[in-house]
């Protein structure tokens, strides 16, 4: 078997259909791919979209489970997948056509353990919105699809285009088996340190640059969601991954590591710490909670931001917060100023 794709299910009776349909058409032999849907303990009616699905689709697996997280869903796919390669899609989002035929004939004609595409955010917050989707096509057309230089992870990291999140790849099954990493459980943003651990231990890994997928920004997510609890759990939860990164930027320093690797995990420590500080200027955190978990990254030189500016981050606006944020004192001005539960307790 060619492909295992694994989609955790929970609160996604809106767009789970959506997203199945789109694996649905990709072109690819039943008999050579499996889509493992894992219900994590969804109390929606999710189970029961999946579960038509699957009495109509002899190669779509059903898990039910109890709830656990994403990360808790993707590791139980993965102990569950029997193909060359595996693909996480989340079930809110969804693929443009024939796309992942394409995508597993590079990595089997190149003998990859991984391969990266691309991808594209859209907003979606009403049914007019979802309607429109079905107009979507690819933006790049397939004269225009190129395969970058096949290189080390360590030398991908430092020149091409690198992500966080775990839907914009492919993976050889028994690269990440022999591997033995997991995504943490218990966490939001877990796909960071996954992803870049993964990476650095690839031989051969490339990207592609073919429009393949579409991340859907929908209310609640969990990016968007603004219930205090969850808010500040995701503040915390950036914080941890960019802590996971200090040894490991540790290790690549003791070593003969491209440089521009280095700098580029760097950066990507750094804009998790910019954008955990831009969402605790809205947050419930005390001022003391807040100084604490600055001095962590300070501890580990993830602040001030000074590796943050460069090929992933370079817009006026970071370069202005860069500057205004540039040390933890005038943060702390700032976060007076602007977080309305600090400016009410010293009201009161």
């Amino acid at each position: 078997m060619r492909l295992s794709i694994i989609i955790p299910v929970y609160n996604v009776e809106k767009y789970v259909a959506q997203c199945l349909d789109s694996v649905l058409n990709q072109g690819l032999d039943a008999k050579d791919h499996e889509i493992i849907v894992v219900n994590d303990g969804s109390p929606d009616g999710s189970l029961k979209i999946v579960e038509g699905y699957a009495k109509k689709h002899d190669h779509i697996k059903v898990i039910s489970k109890e709830n656990g997280g994403l990360s808790s869903a993707r590791n139980c796919g993965m102990e569950h997948a029997i193909g060359k390669y595996i693909y996480f899609l989340d079930s809110d989002d969804f693929l443009i056509p024939n796309c992942l035929n394409t995508i597993v004939d590079t990595c089997e004609h190149h003998d990859l353990n991984v391969l990266t595409f691309l991808s594209e955010r859209f907003s979606s917050s009403s049914p007019k919105d979802d309607a429109i989707l079905k107009e979507i096509k690819p933006k790049i057309s397939l004269g225009d699809i190129k395969l970058s230089e096949i290189v080390s992870g360590e030398d991908y990291l430092a020149n091409l285009p690198y992500r966080n999140e775990a839907w914009w790849y492919v993976i050889n099954r028994e690269f990440l088996e022999g591997l033995g990493i997991k995504f943490e459980e218990g966490r939001y943003l877990e796909d960071a340190a996954f992803t870049l651990g993964m990476f650095l231990e690839a031989k051969k890994m490339a990207h592609l640059n073919l429009d393949a997928h579409r991340y859907r920004d929908a209310p609640g997510s969990i990016l968007t969601n603004r219930e205090p609890s969850h808010y500040n759990k995701l503040i915390r939860d950036m914080q941890n991954a960019a802590l996971a990164f200090d040894p490991i930027i540790k290790t690549l320093e003791n070593k003969t590591t491209n440089p521009d690797c280095i700098a580029r995990i760097k950066a990507k420590q750094q804009s998790l710490v910019f954008f955990s500080m831009m969402r605790m200027l809205k947050s419930t955190m005390s001022f003391d909670e807040v100084k604490l978990r600055m001095n962590e990254m300070i501890a580990i030189n993830a602040f001030p931001l000074d590796s943050l500016l460069g090929k992933d981050y370079n817009g006026l606006t970071y370069q202005v917060l860069v500057r205004l944020f540039k040390t933890e004192r005038r943060f702390y001005f700032f976060f007076r100023v602007a977080n309305p539960v600090f400016k009410l307790r010293n009201k009161s």
